[in-house]
């Protein structure tokens, strides 16, 4: 074989590596009578695979990982592990990768390659543009010390190290090596803690810290009466084996542990109080149950990793417990019963919001820290919002206020404000350099801002018998293109071109791109994400 022959088989080889994850799923674009716009955003929207499609899908991916890699350019150091594959209807690919060096994970180091189809135009989306390379993998300082300087930074009662890992750290900077110690314990409204300490092996200086334990704060008590899927001929147990298989389990005041799945002679769950244990239940059930919804008629996702398993639920958290959360390592959503257990936090968006923290995790995995971390916490807020609109439930009319059912500040205000989020007294309305020293819930005002502007406009308006007043960075008025497209805008955002370690200004990017795949470029949608943005003082 001569030099050149050889040259292009490795091209070949390249090329077939990029596309092999295209080939499960095929799926037209859309013809007939819709109108190009139409067809844009049809081909755009993700094909919902079944759980043995995804699964084919990342097996393909992964097959082809080592020539993938070789093609856009990563060194023979450098590997990737395939995270999630998303498949438009189009034809376009989009897989999600981590990356390792020299067989260790690099933190920051994810990627997104996007294919067109039968061998388009290829393009890779990167948490990190810096060069992955470090002098030495032997570290200088050993992993005890490091364990014992992290635990004395967690804040959290009787904090332990529960595990430490040697990484490369790639998130802020130049790569170094570093260690990952994953701190446990109980913060002190009761929440668990898992905070993930990356520290400098050469150094021993502590680099970045963040929770994983993402909080949000039947005859349901805020849905009314609502239809549940559930199993069994009697007793019946809240198993939904139409969405995933998601169950709802009752702790009975436990802080670890599943807890009892909720079982019931007969299938009526709850009254409507908070005195009866099965009225939470039917709550979080139904709210578990709209957001499976809509992430599949909306978004073309089947559960929230894509693979049709459902998450769980928990309910009766503690005593009194102010506060709901997600977990990854449970893949649960856990509710506590609120102030002297009469406020179950498990309203839709509340719901919805916790779900949708298992949804960033499996796509975009936005670092729960700084800039990072609050376009994670506006993402469940986001679509937490969004579910509230899509269920279009009468006792809980979708609007833009964050858990305005659940007055867990005890006045009868919801949590959060969407239309100008400093109402609430610490969020902030509009980008600034000091955003990253907000607590995580705060500094995603300025994107939960962006999402209320995006869909209804700026200026004095009532949504569903809500008054509104939005105002703009500059002054400037802004008009809506509705929710239903802001929120399709963000999911694509999201699940094809974020990654972990990015910012209001990649979001930004990030969206004006997605508008761009379902609109066009150009389109009165893009130029709408791109004044929304500057009304934000994102630019």
């Amino acid at each position: 074989m001569t030099r050149k022959q050889s040259s292009q088989r490795r091209t070949t080889l390249r090329a077939a590596a990029l596309i092999a994850s295209a080939a499960v799923v095929v799926v037209g674009v859309q013809t007939g009578s819709a109108n190009a716009d139409a067809q844009r955003e049809a081909g755009a929207t993700a094909v919902a695979f079944t759980g043995s499609q995804r699964a084919a899908a990342v097996q393909e991916a992964q097959a082809a990982a080592a020539g993938t890699a070789e093609a856009i350019g990563l060194s023979g150091e450098e590997a990737l592990v395939v995270r999630d594959v998303v498949k438009d209807a189009d034809g376009t690919v989009h897989t999600r990768y981590e990356r390792t060096y020299k067989g260790l994970p690099v933190l920051g180091g994810d990627l997104v390659v996007h294919q067109k189809r039968n061998n388009g135009a290829r393009s890779t989306t990167k948490a990190t543009d810096a060069r992955i390379s470090v002098p030495t993998t032997t570290p200088a300082v050993a992993a005890t010390a490091v364990a014992r300087s992290a635990v004395a930074a967690s804040e959290a009662k009787a904090p332990a190290a529960s595990s430490v890992r040697k990484v490369i750290w790639a998130a802020t900077g130049r790569p170094v090596l570093a260690w990952e110690t994953v701190v446990t314990g109980t913060r002190t409204d009761g929440t668990p803690s898992e905070l993930h300490v990356i520290t400098d092996a050469t150094s021993g200086k502590q680099l970045y810290s963040y929770e994983a334990i993402e909080t949000g704060t039947g005859n349901a008590m805020y849905s009314g009466q609502v239809t549940l899927g559930t199993s069994g001929t009697g007793p019946f147990t809240l198993t939904d084996t139409g969405r995933g298989g998601h169950k709802t389990y009752d702790l009975n005041g436990a802080t670890s542990g599943t807890g009892a799945l909720f079982t019931n002679s007969t299938d009526v769950w709850g009254d409507g109080t908070p005195g009866n244990r099965a009225t939470a239940a039917a709550d979080a059930h139904y709210g578990a149950a709209l957001t499976w919804d809509f992430y599949k008629n909306e978004l073309g996702r089947n559960g929230i990793r894509g693979d049709g398993v459902g998450a769980y639920s928990r309910v009766h958290y503690g005593n009194a417990y102010v506060n709901a959360f997600w977990s990854d390592t449970c893949f649960c959503m856990t509710y506590g019963d609120g102030a002297n257990n009469v406020k179950p936090l498990t309203s839709i968006d509340v719901a919805a919001h916790e779900m949708s923290h298992g949804l960033t995790a499996s796509t975009a995995n936005l670092r729960y820290s700084r800039e990072s971390g609050g376009l994670n916490e506006a993402t469940s807020d986001i679509f937490g919002t969004s579910v509230e609109f899509y269920a279009d439930n009468s006792s809980d009319v979708g609007d833009y206020l964050i858990g305005e059912k659940i007055d867990i500040n005890g006045n009868g205000a919801p949590l959060r404000y969407m239309d100008k989020p400093s109402k609430d007294g610490r969020s902030a309305d509009y980008w600034s350099k000091s955003l990253a020293n907000l607590d995580v819930h705060y500094s995603s005002g300025p994107a939960n801002h962006f999402f209320y502007l995006l869909s209804e406009g700026s200026g004095a308006k009532s949504v569903n018998g809500v008054s509104y007043n939005s105002p703009t960075y500059d002054g400037a008025a802004v008009t809506g293109i509705g929710n239903v497209k802001a929120y399709k805008i963000w999911y694509k955002a999201l699940s094809t071109y974020m990654t972990s370690s990015t910012t209001y200004a990649g979001a930004r990017t990030a969206t004006l791109q997605a508008a761009t795949d379902l609109y066009g470029a150009g389109s009165a949608e893009y130029n709408a994400v791109a004044a929304t943005w500057t009304a934000v003082n994102v630019k």
